[in-house]
């Protein structure tokens, strides 16, 4: 793996609990204008606070088929008394519709923290703070494509998320080359064989180009478009889906005949548009790489090993190209670098120590700095009170001392979890 990539990835939230997934109109109740109550109102947009709790929720078949008209209640920083005494009509919901089924659980800490999803991913959640959309892709798919979410939008555990707003990682993403590579790198699912798309396996390891500035402005002019196409045609017909799109595109280019229905696929889709700005995309990525001719997929996958060898050598004697440095290595030089005008956001106690090496001693330090907080603290904030911390590490101890009772959690403006003690 390299460290490059790292803290980037994860999979969405694991619910355990159908009752947490509710149509729109349970949420906001048939009538915002009625002078009554509707019994199936969970307030949002009535309720002070609500819309970071019931937020907009993507699963697989969202992303391959047609978005579904439902919303998910997401209660995570929220204790069972906080949500009793403020959210009251969403309390009795989720103790009628989630609870049964918690309490048949085996793991306790299920069935003791019920109003809460089973994985409710605490650690990857600081990643995608401040991001006004990021990448998805779902984990098992026929076709391998990524797009964009926005930031409202709740994941679903059989999507992997990139937290990333730069259209230039999703236009390399989509590339024909990191296509072979995930294939490569994945494994495999189900009766039809579906390619299985590993965080761990086809994101973490894989050796983005070192492209220029130009490189890497065209080609995010390019995913952009990509992006901006698929959405449109579905936006405009509303019985399109993308594997429809790519299922019609994949015959196209093997030269096979198009049935009735998928002509009428193919122009709804302007499949012929879409074809080629993966073709445009795809000589874009390899110039970034300095690849000049022809590549098969096995020359392709050689080039790769080679460079994420190159890289993971570099790694090691300190020379890490992060993928998103202002969050990944937050107290290093890297903003600086860039001219940016970035102020600290936290109480700087330890910044002229260096981060602990031993685990004891990396946990009473972050306990102390939540301890001297004027206010609770987001997981970044905690990082930029070390020198050298690094923000997957400070996660997974934040998430250890919640889970160990020494650290709390509280809720911020716009869903932002924050800690204290």
């Amino acid at each position: 793996e390299l460290e490059a990539n790292s803290g980037l990835s994860n999979r969405g939230v694991q619910l355990l609990g159908a009752g947490f997934i509710v149509p729109r109109q349970t949420a906001r109740g048939p009538d915002t204008g009625r002078k009554e109550t509707d019994a199936a109102d969970l307030g949002l947009g009535r309720i002070l606070g609500l819309e970071q709790h019931i937020r907009e929720y993507r699963n697989g078949r969202d992303l391959t088929a047609r978005p579904r008209d439902v919303m998910v209640i997401d209660l995570l920083g929220l204790s069972e008394n906080d949500v009793r005494e403020r959210y009251p009509e969403v309390y009795q919901h989720v103790f009628l519709t989630v609870k049964p089924e918690r309490d048949a659980n085996n793991r306790a800490s299920y069935r003791d923290n019920w109003w809460i999803f089973g994985e409710p991913r605490r650690a990857f959640r600081p990643a995608l703070e401040g991001l006004p959309r990021y990448i998805a892709t779902v984990e098992t798919s026929k076709h391998r494509f990524f797009q964009f979410l926005d930031a409202s939008v709740l994941p679903d555990n059989k999507l992997v998320v990139i937290a990333h707003d730069d259209a230039y990682v999703l236009g390399v993403l989509s590339s024909r080359i990191h296509m072979v590579w995930a294939l490569a790198q994945g494994s495999r699912l189900g009766v039809g064989n579906d390619p299985v798309y590993v965080k761990s396996r086809c994101f973490e390891t894989f050796p983005f180009p070192e492209a220029s500035l130009v490189q890497r402005s065209t080609i995010r002019a390019k995913a952009e478009e990509l992006d901006a196409h698929r959405k449109a045609r579905l936006a405009q017909h509303p019985k399109l889906t993308v594997t429809d799109m790519y299922n019609v595109l994949n015959k196209v280019r093997a030269g096979e005949t198009l049935t009735a229905k998928e002509q009428t696929i193919h122009g709804q889709g302007v499949i012929v548009v879409l074809g080629a700005l993966h073709d445009e995309l795809d000589v874009l990525v390899q110039d970034a790489y300095a690849w000049t001719s022809a590549l098969t997929a096995q020359e392709v996958l050689a080039h790769l090993t080679a460079l994420n060898a190159a890289h993971h050598q570099n790694e090691l004697q300190g020379r890490v190209k992060y993928l998103r440095p202002e969050y990944q290595d937050a107290c290093d030089d890297t903003m600086r670098n860039l001219e940016m005008d970035v102020k600290p956001l936290a109480v700087r106690a330890h910044l002229d120590d260096a981060f602990p090496k031993k685990l004891s001693e990396q946990i009473v330090a972050v306990r102390d700095v939540l301890r001297h907080a004027a206010q609770p603290l987001t997981s970044l904030q905690v990082v930029q009170s070390f020198n050298g911390a690094r923000p997957s590490v400070i996660t997974d101890l934040l998430e250890t001392l919640v889970l160990l009772g020494q650290v709390r959690l509280t809720p911020g403006d716009s869903g932002i979890i924050r800690y204290a003690v």
